[in-house]
């Protein structure tokens, strides 16, 4: 699709009475691991907002059946909303998804676009009765989805954000009934240091917060580092709330401070998302030993000014062509891979295998062969495997099977 044509439907749709749900999709949304209840997933109250008939507990998987086009593609379909509830009968399930796409021939379903950015615009017809939905599959190596983060702030996997044209700043509902308890990573404004109020706290002063509530005893790097992911975001949520939604209440006397404090909040919330997941990451690996400059280095520049997240053992030792190239290791942190892994391929041109740590929840088998074949392999969180093709899981690394390399390519023995 021609990128004019992105615009246009972000035109189309960006109007008020229109309500945004945008999401990556996972592998348990299309048919990436076949999974029988293949459809997205929808969080209860936004699919009863949008469809109040659907919030019938006393009726048995209640749904409603109403027009879908995927204008990315193009494709229409008649599609389901249902509430999966036998929850209330003995059973396990109680959540809302989409349903009847007509399997992988569907952009929706198809499990090349596992991870992909889907954007769901809501429309009310003429009667104000009925529902229409317009979708768009982002494609185009990344560029398309660029242009929506670009309005809507970083969608990120097992986040979501939902919007209503019109409002001051698309929200991330996840959280945003979130009740602080002492389990939870929310900060009251009471703790949040009255500096930041005055300046946004960077992204390292908020890993050092949540370090903080999350210690690294007990918990291995897999874990750790997606509980920390978590808390993170909490924290930063409780944060944007305290510091902009006075500002926001308070009201605007121009139309200029309404979209200069929404570029704020959005520039806030990119800065964020580019940075969290390798800040987590060097954090990690000193906290397991690794010692920065002499067992990694990270944002290193290297031929033609390039930067890979991180070097092992240093940028000494790859600037050293002495050094063996078979014991050199890089490693990129992307939250995302779908439409980003192929810029690691050329990040230190001394490294012939490259490593790329993820969030990803899955990816095709088709794009891991192609991964595979252009000699990049993936790193995930042993948390996140099941979310992968059964035939890619035991082609995964886990991060701290990646740190024990790291380790054992520094032994003297090796």
């Amino acid at each position: 699709m021609a990128l004019a044509d992105v615009t246009d439907w972000m035109d189309e749709y960006g109007r008020p009475g229109v309500i945004w749900y945008a999401k990556r999709l996972s592998a348990n949304d299309t048919l990436a691991t076949n999974a029988h209840q293949a459809g997205p997933y929808f969080p209860k109250d936004l699919l009863f907002r949008i469809f109040p008939a659907l919030n019938r507990p006393e009726a048995e998987n209640p749904d409603i059946r109403f027009d879908l086009y995927i204008d990315s593609h193009p494709d229409h379909r008649k599609v389901r909303a249902v509430w999966y509830n036998n929850a209330f009968r003995g059973g396990t399930r109680n959540e809302t998804r989409l349903t009847g796409f007509g399997g992988a021939s569907s952009a929706l379903l198809d499990p090349d676009s596992t991870g992909s950015l889907a954007i769901f615009a809501f429309v009310s017809n003429a009667d104000s009765e009925t529902m229409e939905c317009h979708v768009w599959v982002c494609g185009g190596e990344g560029t398309e989805a660029d242009l929506f983060e670009e309005r809507l702030g970083p969608v990120e996997p097992k986040q979501f954000v939902v919007w209503t044209p019109g409002e001051l700043a698309p929200r991330f509902d996840l959280f945003a009934t979130m009740v602080a308890t002492p389990t939870t990573c929310h900060l009251q404004t009471s703790e949040i240091p009255v500096q930041w109020f005055k300046k946004f706290p960077s992204g390292e002063e908020i890993i050092r917060r949540t370090i903080a509530k999350r210690p690294p005893v007990g918990m291995n790097p897999d874990v750790r580092i997606l509980r920390r992911r978590q808390c993170e975001y909490e924290m930063f949520l409780s944060i944007e709330q305290a510091v902009f939604l006075p500002r926001i209440t308070s009201g605007f006397t121009s139309v200029d401070g309404f979209l200069s404090l929404a570029q704020t909040i959005l520039q806030s919330r990119k800065s964020r998302s580019g940075n969290s997941l390798e800040l987590h990451v060097r954090e990690i690996m000193s906290e397991e030993g690794l010692v920065s400059g002499i067992s990694f280095t990270h944002r290193p520049v290297v031929e033609g000014g390039k930067r890979p997240d991180f070097l092992f053992p240093s940028q000494a030792d790859y600037d050293n062509f002495e050094f063996p190239a078979s014991k050199l290791r890089m490693l990129a942190a992307k939250t995302t891979c779908k439409d980003r892994w192929r810029q690691v391929i050329n990040e230190a041109d001394r490294i012939r295998i490259k490593h790329l740590l993820t969030l990803q929840e899955g990816v095709s088998e088709g794009q891991f062969r192609e991964m595979t074949d252009a000699g990049v392999r993936l790193v995930v969180p042993a948390g996140l495997h099941r979310a992968f093709p059964n035939s890619v899981r035991p082609h995964l690394i886990t991060f701290e099977s990646f740190i024990g390399e790291i380790r054992m390519l520094a032994s003297p023995h090796q």
